[in-house]
């Protein structure tokens, strides 16, 4: 018998693809910068000098958005499992544009705050909305990588390599924009309590 092919035989896996296992390792690695950020946020608070101002209405809007595409790819990939390939290319269209609408959300939110006289940086600037800034330059950040990530999936689907037996590209934008959606949520609801 041949050592190397005993040991082989003895080694377990995950049973998972590579590019599955390396979203997952890039989500955690994200989940970690949120949680720092998040943590830097409440303990810089704590501090003192905190201006306190009123996160814009269209961050609430854009939660729904964000909610409404991952219902989209939801869709998508269902319809993929079940070879309804129309079906998938709507639904993915669908969250792109839901996701660029988003986008110009958080581009129409940063001009609120801007009126409102909270900046990033400069003279007239407090940390506190610094913070806000960042968080949501991260996200949109994160949330453009995703876009990406669904146009080229979708130029995949029109190419009819996603279908009921290759679902790993639809499977793992899927698994990365409700990973998205959560974290705006999480981000949203973390705003609106520390405020």
């Amino acid at each position: 018998m041949n050592p190397i092919e005993t040991f082989s035989e003895k080694e377990v896996g995950l049973g998972w693809h590579p590019k599955r296992v390396l979203l997952i390792l890039l989500m955690v690695s994200s989940t970690m910068i949120f949680a720092s950020l998040t943590s830097g946020f409440i303990v810089r608070r704590d501090e003192g000098n905190w201006r306190e101002f009123d996160l814009p209405t269209i961050m609430g809007i854009n939660t729904i958005v964000i909610a409404l595409s991952s219902i989209a790819l939801q869709w998508a990939y269902s319809s993929a499992k079940k070879d309804e390939i129309g079906r998938a290319k709507i639904g993915l269209a669908l969250t792109l544009g839901l996701g660029l609408v988003f986008l110009v959300g958080q581009w129409l939110c940063w001009g609120d705050l801007v009126a409102s006289r909270t900046f990033f940086g400069g003279i007239d600037a407090n940390v506190s909305g610094s913070f806000v800034y960042v968080l949501m330059g991260m996200h949109a950040f994160h949330l453009l990588a995703g876009l990406i990530f669904l146009a080229v999936v979708l130029r995949r689907t029109f190419n009819y390599q996603v279908h009921s037996r290759a679902l790993l590209s639809i499977g793992n934008a899927s698994i990365l924009w409700h990973f998205l959606g959560a974290l705006w949520l999480y981000l949203y609801l973390f705003l609106l309590l520390n405020h």
